[in-house]
């Protein structure tokens, strides 16, 4: 699929960027080049409207552009709803922000579903082409107008001139 990328370039530069505020969120003196890396590769991607993976965007934190490192940079609960349902929380330790995610088993994402791949869709099913449509549609009213004037046949109104 990598050859099909129309901005390859994009995607290594930020998968680049990615790698690097992997390691540099490591030690605590260069959490601010770390930040700004974060910031960088967030913006490319809006102004090249890339769609980064799930997994890239659950580690990064949208208040303040940390990396969520669970146990680290980030505390990691899991809750129930009202609905019995699981969610796991992650807290950024530096800004507050919480962000949840459902822990459900059966949920599968539709990026990692078979009908979101490109190669999978079928294609649509060719109808009949315009060209088939019209002579279709004019064969009745073509043999009714050749014996003269029909009542199936609409005029059209004239148009008001614009002012």
């Amino acid at each position: 699929m990598a050859g099909n990328v129309k901005d390859k370039e994009a995607f290594q530069r930020l998968n680049f960027l990615y790698q690097v505020r992997c390691v540099l969120s490591q030690t605590s003196e260069n959490v601010e080049l770390a930040r700004f890396y974060c910031f960088t590769q967030k913006t490319i991607a809006k102004r090249l409207v890339l769609r980064q993976d799930p997994s890239v965007k659950r580690t990064l934190c949208k208040k303040c552009y940390f990396l969520l490192v669970p146990g680290v940079t980030a505390t990691a609960k899991q809750r129930r709803t009202k609905h019995r349902n699981r969610m796991t929380v992650l807290r950024c330790l530096h800004c507050g922000q919480c962000k949840r995610f459902l822990n459900n088993p059966e949920h599968r994402l539709w990026v990692d579903q078979p009908e979101a791949q490109l190669e999978n869709q079928s294609q649509p099913e060719q109808g009949p082409s315009t060209k088939e449509l019209k002579e279709k549609a004019d064969g009745p009213i073509s043999q009714l107008s050749s014996t003269g004037p029909s009542s199936t046949q609409h005029q059209v109104p004239p148009s008001k001139p614009k002012t």
